[in-house]
Parts: C-alpha cells; sequence; structure tokens
C-alpha cells in the first residue's frame, strides 16, 4: 500500500449469531484511476480494463462503510487490507472505527505448533473449501468460514 498500490476490490459477507449469511454481502469493484500492475493481476486477475465504470474509491469507501456500520470486522492478515484503508481515508472522508479480529494473529495464538498460518492452511485444518481466493468477497467469505469453525 505505501508502494503506490490502490484498492480495486472489497468484498464483506455478514456473520449473524455465528451463522454465514450468504446473501448478505459487499463486493464491490473499485477504479483505481490508474493502471493495474501485472503482478497483481497474476494474483486476483483484475485488470484494469475490468474496472473502468466501477466506482472510484471515494465512493465505494463510504458504501463499505455503512454496510460494516455497527459490526466487527473480520479478517485475515487484516493489517494489510487495513493499512490500504487508512491511505484511502483522506480520499474517501470516511475511517472505520469498529473493533477487528484477525484470523492470521487468532490462529497464531489458538495453534502455536502449526507450520502455516496462511488463510489456505487454516481453513484445510478445518475441512473448509476455498473458492475464490484472493478476490475479495473469495476470502470474506473464507474467512467468514473460518471465524465460525
Amino acid at each position: 500500500p505505501t508502494q503506490g498500490d490502490k484498492i480495486i476490490s472489497i468484498g464483506a459477507v455478514r456473520i449473524d449469531n455465528g451463522r454465514l449469511l450468504r446473501q448478505e454481502t459487499f463486493d464491490q469493484l473499485v477504479d483505481p484511476l490508474r493502471s493495474v500492475p501485472e503482478a497483481s493481476v497474476a494474483i486476483h486477475g483484475i485488470r484494469a480494463e475490468t474496472l473502468v465504470g466501477a466506482p472510484t474509491i471515494d465512493v465505494a469507501l463510504p458504501a463499505f462503510a455503512a454496510f460494516a456500520e455497527d459490526t466487527v470486522l473480520v479478517g485475515h492478515n487484516v493489517a494489510f487490507d487495513l493499512q490500504f484503508l487508512h491511505l484511502s481515508k483522506d480520499l474517501a472522508g470516511t475511517l472505520l472505527t469498529q473493533p477487528v479480529l484477525d484470523t492470521l494473529l487468532l490462529s497464531a495464538v489458538v495453534h502455536p505448533n502449526q507450520d502455516s498460518h496462511r488463510l489456505e492452511a487454516i481453513a484445510e485444518r478445518f475441512g473448509i473449501t476455498v473458492i475464490g481466493r484472493h478476490t475479495a468477497l473469495g476470502d470474506a467469505i473464507v474467512t467468514a468460514e473460518v471465524a465460525g469453525a
């Protein structure tokens, strides 16, 4: 994030009383108003031309903040994502202030003897199928399933 990369996708799914509510999702592409490096495309598959016409961060981030209002945010390696959001807050005029849980850190505390705390490794330990890895909504769903396991 500090090297100039920008948010190009925001994804979230709601959990209520331990139940994953797949019909209550936030899935938004974001036009970064710049090119998307090929190294990034190789990870998430999103090309700059796919983002043309998508909302910019000043529209997308407040919409996400409204979706996430009065919640606890759960993410995997969430410090990485929060750094992007923090760097974008001045542009978007929004800062998320709710509590945040990180499944990466929780895994390290709960399973300190495991070789890996990658999202895929945690999902495998719990028998969770990983679909849509490295997409915002796909990662949000897997993380929600891990959090509920």
